[in-house]
């Protein structure tokens, strides 16, 4: 759901619960709104428990470099230099 549309439902949940003072014979406007800002409230808890990184969408890359230029037969050994070829013949 995400966190803005989850604030969007916590003030719209707020204004049909608090500042409207109209009534309707068919619906309760004062628990729809209680409803709105409950399912608001489980969105942001919802969204922070499941955000991935908290630095932001791309600051971790995941995947390989797509800026890297070495070929895939070079990659990196654990000291974090690419392995010597053998000579060629």
């Amino acid at each position: 759901m995400g966190i803005p549309l989850s604030l969007f439902l916590i003030a719209g949940g707020a204004i049909l619960a608090f500042a409207v003072t109209d009534t309707s014979s068919a619906v309760d406007i004062q628990a729809v709104g209680w409803i709105l800002m409950a399912t608001g409230l489980f969105g942001v808890l919802l969204s922070l428990v499941l955000w991935d990184t908290w630095a932001g969408g791309g600051f971790w890359r995941r995947g390989p470099d797509p800026y890297d230029t070495r070929r895939y037969d070079e990659a990196p050994t654990r000291a974090g230099r690419a392995p010597r070829r053998p000579p060629r013949p």
